[in-house]
């Protein structure tokens, strides 16, 4: 029984390995093909990796650039976007990403926001949820060894400092986890879409027969607050909301 538990573990290594060395290929063979000006076959090849279930903030950026290239505003802001979910604080991503979206025919203009929700949407987007579930674990690690150097010195001088550092790594411990919560709850609440349709009419209901209400175009970003069949119900920055199809968007 071990050895057959020993040879599934060299299996999935190799399965792993071989598919690492794959993506890898596929990424250069992208990149190539970008730098030749080739972008649906960059498209082609980079789409072939996040088939493979493989995911980057550096694979979504390549697809976003490849696409704006291409003209393809909706595709590009929704690989850009998906780029800044797993690195928020890029600025090579949030810089593309505005170029894509000065490219939208839609403007929209945001519904005021207090200067508390400013700051709070800021300390949010500040990193993703795993860069502060990591960060939490490692000031787990350096409260415990530091507790352990206060407890263990008998030096009064060593002693506060250590006590003093230990207490400063379990103050930013609760900062991060909390913080961690408030991502993963925002992540999970926020059901964030683009509109990849070139124009779509959002209507009052669910049906086909509803009184139309707005038009949004290719690129714009939308919330998605209900559900219902085949209908989405949507809401933008400035408060306005409606119902969609489903096939006219793309949730991020």
């Amino acid at each position: 029984m071990k050895h057959v538990k020993y040879i599934g573990a060299i299996l999935l290594c190799f399965i792993v390995t071989v598919a690492t060395s794959q993506n890898e290929a596929l990424f250069e063979q992208g990149k190539e093909a970008y730098k030749a000006e080739e972008y649906t076959q960059a498209v082609t090849a980079w789409t072939q990796i996040l088939e493979n279930n493989a995911h980057s903030a550096s694979l979504y950026f390549n697809l976003g650039n490849a696409h704006y290239k291409l003209n393809q505003i909706g595709p590009s802001i929704y690989y850009y976007e998906k780029a800044l979910q797993l690195s928020p604080g890029d600025p090579d991503i949030k810089n593309n990403l505005a170029f894509a979206k000065n490219a939208t025919v839609d403007v929209i203009e945001p519904l005021p926001t207090t200067f508390f929700n400013k700051w709070y949407q800021r300390m949010v987007q500040f990193a993703a949820y795993e860069t502060w579930a990591w960060g939490s674990v490692a000031l787990a690690f350096l409260f415990a060894a530091t507790f352990l150097l206060y407890y263990f010195t008998y030096r009064e001088q060593t002693k506060r400092i250590w006590f003093i550092v230990s207490v400063s790594c379990l103050l930013f411990l609760i900062v991060s986890l909390s913080l961690a919560f408030v991502v993963k709850g925002e992540d999970s609440a926020k059901r964030a879409a683009i509109v990849f349709a070139e124009e779509v009419v959002v209507r009052t209901g669910p049906t086909m027969g509803s009184d139309a209400t707005f038009t949004l175009h290719e690129g714009t970003k939308v919330r998605i607050i209900a559900e219902e069949g085949a209908w989405i119900r949507i809401t933008i920055a400035d408060g306005k909301d409606g119902w969609l199809t489903s096939s006219d968007v793309k949730e991020l």
